[in-house]
């Protein structure tokens, strides 16, 4: 049989009190090496975070907020960035210990390792205490307080009418071109866009640039300036105006533009509004483009706005022949719809809607004969070749009598009004304004393409006896109605970007 003699492990006592433990190289216990060195030294065990109440973020240092949940692991990453010492030992583990939420006090549990003498490694478990202080971020801070915006954009026109704004608003909120901005103020005559940095107000410069003819200029304001470090503080200020053209308008062009355009008719119609201003001579279709470097290079005003249209009705229509693209030109007849049945005075007009107008319906035109304008270059024209009246667009009165309620609406930016309230009859020409570029709406297809309509939360009004009352409340057959496929959700979320902003394709249509 064999000898096995029995291994036993070999005992010293430590050198401090005397306790029996297995050799190591200090010759000490744990509990005595922990007595005579703390690892957790050098670790802070009470700091203080920076919490947002209005956004909702912390503060990370030095002047980065973010925004983190209870418990999350970007709020951990966050508070054990504010302790110091912690690149001296090793992280083993980290996490949160419950407190109250209301309590303002954040606790963490830790496990650290550290060699304290040779080939002895010590681990050790603490708790850190966090206080959360409550500090006003800068972004709040410039929303909160006056007079902190860095840069302006003055958007103005000098038109009789709104809306060219209401167009341009929907335009603002469909490409999200207003995210950047602290604050928007309502003006008499256009509005006023306040942004934080100077590179936010050119991006709304360049928006504008592109879908818009308009001339700009920029100012500047010195607010302070450092000596030691030579940096100065500024005000930036851009003043943008519009051209006071706008869709449908009478045009009566100066000789030298009308013939830079390839001696076109002086007296035109805008049926567009993109980059430039798209006009066209009803009597010929004729078109021609003008740019805004030759709008400004020789400005000038509007023959007549939409405000001054009149309803006729057709008596009769007779194709010419030439055709461009949706345009027909045709020989109309029309009468006045407040002389018709009164008297028999009839007017012949040469007109670009052959394609869309029939006998027995409305449309509306400029009278010519019976106008006064004071513009000196339509004093120029030779009376005897002017028009009696011109036709802008076809209308649908039934319609409008019905008065149907809209199963669509618009949204509208948060914008501050003017100090002062709008008198009764500025504030009746507004609602005005706003009910015709609804209508508009309602009418061209191809304007509301370029707008976002959205679902109508409103309970839709329908009167079933109002279309057994008589034949006059009759629909239009080929009224444009507003098909559900185009509208989308109203979602009560933040204003994020419907659709991509492109340069080229995006036309204005201003009414």
């Amino acid at each position: 049989m064999e000898y096995r003699p029995e291994l036993t492990q070999q005992q010293i006592l430590c050198c401090s009190c005397g306790t029996t433990i297995p050799p190591n190289p200090t010759n000490m216990c744990i509990n005595c090496i922990r007595n005579q060195v703390d690892i957790t030294e050098g670790i802070p065990k009470h700091a203080t975070i920076c919490f947002c109440r209005n956004c909702e973020r912390y503060l990370q240092p030095p002047m980065l907020w973010v925004a983190c949940q209870l418990e999350s692991r970007e709020l951990l990453a966050l508070c054990l960035k504010k302790l110091k010492g912690l690149n001296k030992v090793r992280l083993v583990d980290a996490g949160f210990i419950w407190t109250e939420p209301h309590s303002k006090r954040i606790k963490l549990k830790l496990t650290i390792q550290k060699e304290v003498f040779t080939s002895t490694i010590l681990q050790q478990i603490f708790e850190v205490e966090f206080v959360v202080s409550h500090q006003q971020c800068d972004d709040c801070a410039k929303v909160m307080a006056q007079n902190t915006w860095k840069a302006m954009v003055q958007v103005r026109q000098k038109v009789d009418h709104k809306r060219t704004f209401l167009y341009l608003e929907q335009l603002i909120i469909k490409h999200s071109a207003h995210k950047d901005t602290i604050n928007i103020k309502e003006c008499k005559d256009g509005i006023d866009f306040y942004y934080g940095s100077r590179s936010h107000a050119l991006k709304m410069v360049e928006f504008l640039t592109a879908i818009t003819p308009l001339k700009s200029k920029a100012s500047e304001q010195l607010i302070s300036t450092d000596i030691h470090s030579g940096t100065s503080n500024y005000k930036f200020s851009y003043s943008v105006e519009l051209v006071p053209i706008c869709k449908d308008d009478l045009i009566c062009l100066p000789p030298k533009v009308a013939k830079a355009m390839g001696n076109i008719s002086p007296l035109v119609i805008c049926y567009r509004i993109g980059n430039s201003i798209h006009v066209m001579d009803v009597n010929t279709l004729a078109v021609a483009e003008i740019s805004t470097q030759t709008y400004w290079r020789t400005p000038f005003q509007a023959l007549a706005s939409v405000k001054q249209l009149q309803e006729y009705y057709v008596l009769d229509v007779e194709p010419c022949g030439p055709v461009r693209g949706k345009y027909v030109l045709a020989d109309i007849q029309v009468a006045r719809s407040g002389d018709f049945g009164r008297n028999d005075t009839t007017f012949f007009a040469r007109s670009h809607l052959g394609g869309i107008l029939n006998p027995g319906d409305s449309v509306m035109g400029y009278d010519i004969a019976s106008s006064n304008f004071n513009n000196d270059a339509f004093d120029g024209l030779h009376r005897g070749s002017l028009p009696d009246v011109i036709l802008i667009k076809k209308a649908y009165p039934a319609h409008r009598k019905r008065n149907k309620g809209r199963n669509w609406e618009l949204r509208q930016l948060q914008k501050e009004e003017e100090e002062m309230a709008p008198r009764k009859q500025d504030q009746e020409r507004i609602e005005q304004d706003y009910e015709m570029f609804l209508r508009d709406l309602e009418e061209d297809p191809e304007l509301r393409a370029t707008i976002n309509l959205y679902k109508s939360d409103k309970a839709k009004k329908e009167a079933d006896h109002a279309m057994t009352e008589d034949e006059s409340d009759y629909e239009e057959e080929d009224f444009p109605e507003v098909q559900l496929d185009e509208l989308l959700d109203n979602l009560k979320l933040d204003d994020g970007p419907d659709g991509e902003f492109e340069d080229d394709d995006e036309d204005m249509m201003m009414d």
